[in-house]
């Protein structure tokens, strides 16, 4: 804009009514945002996502982004290109869904804060935490912890006939663990590094399975006396020490799951504010979690939840 036409516009400013201006200054706020989340998704080293080629040209721009053409295959794409935000619209409103995914909102607290529908509102939810929920410890070292937590599965969400429905939440139908419990499974380091597993099956096999391609071999695993991690850790050659919480000590010197126990307590307080969650998507709502808890142990670096949607 030349400063002419800027000097018009600063003169009429003192014009407004005060309607009009907290309107002016939503749009210059919206265009800082949208400006701010293209310098998000710029900020990252590109590959052509089509054939992972690094000779690439400027092409131009489109939707406020730069456009790319790669030298190997040919093809353009931007920042965007194949990752779950791509075609996403309304960029100035994704700072804004970022900070909702740090509060935990719920879908209509979400969708009153972004100005959207609640459908809407649950879509982008998911879009941002298709990554987030497979961004997990690749190798826990030293003393690992581990213990497993079940939720109800829930088909929150789908047309299902074969039982009556179970409102905000709900409970069981048979006491102590059943088929109606999702087994999830959490190791955790002293350092902090989680892994969490989503189990078919609460058994030796399936336990094994999870644990195998994160333990390191020199680790030390501690766990309750729960049959299937004890047979677990034999077969998986580990040093292991068997805690019996409900008639012994709770720490026995440097051995104590209470770091598990206590991820697990803030887990399931968390999820609380949810009624339940549907077990198709329990997944995304775990990884949800683990960036909110990866960031309290940094104060001062919020979860970056723009950056991990599209896997900066």
């Amino acid at each position: 804009m030349r400063s002419r036409e800027l000097q018009r516009m600063l003169s009429l400013a003192s014009k407004l009514t005060p309607p009009q201006r907290q309107e002016l200054m939503r749009a210059l706020g919206a265009t800082d945002d949208a400006s701010q989340v293209v310098r998000v998704l710029e900020s990252r080293p590109l590959a052509c996502p089509h054939c992972s080629g690094e000779r690439l040209v400027r092409n131009g721009h489109a939707s406020g982004l730069q456009r790319y053409k790669c030298g190997d295959c040919g093809k353009t794409f931007n920042a965007l290109t194949a990752t779950p935000l791509a075609r996403l619209r309304h960029k100035s409103k994704w700072q804004a869904q970022a900070e909702v995914l740090r509060q935990g909102m719920s879908v209509h607290q979400s969708a009153d804060t972004l100005a959207m529908a609640p459908s809407t509102a649950f879509r982008w939810r998911h879009r941002f935490l298709q990554l987030p929920q497979n961004l997990k410890a690749c190798m826990l070292q030293g003393v690992v912890e581990a213990d497993e937590t079940y939720f109800l599965r829930s088909s929150k969400g789908q047309r299902v006939h074969a039982r009556k429905a179970r409102h905000r939440g709900g409970s069981a139908a048979k006491r102590g663990l059943s088929e109606e419990q999702e087994p999830v499974l959490v190791a955790r380091d002293r350092s902090g590094a989680t892994a969490d597993f989503i189990l078919e099956r609460s058994d030796k096999a399936h336990t094994v399975a999870a644990l195998t391609p994160v333990l390191a071999k020199d680790a030390v695993l501690c766990t309750d006396c729960g049959g299937a991690l004890g047979a677990a850790a034999r077969q998986l050659g580990v040093e292991h020490h068997a805690l019996n919480i409900s008639k012994g000590p709770r720490v026995q010197g440097a051995w104590h799951i209470q770091n598990v126990n206590g991820y697990h307590g803030r887990l399931k307080n968390w999820m609380r504010r949810f009624k339940g969650v549907a077990s198709s998507y329990l997944a995304s709502y775990l990884g949800w979690f683990r960036a909110l808890d990866r960031s309290a142990q940094t104060p001062g670096k919020p979860a970056p939840f723009l950056a991990l949607a599209v896997g900066a």
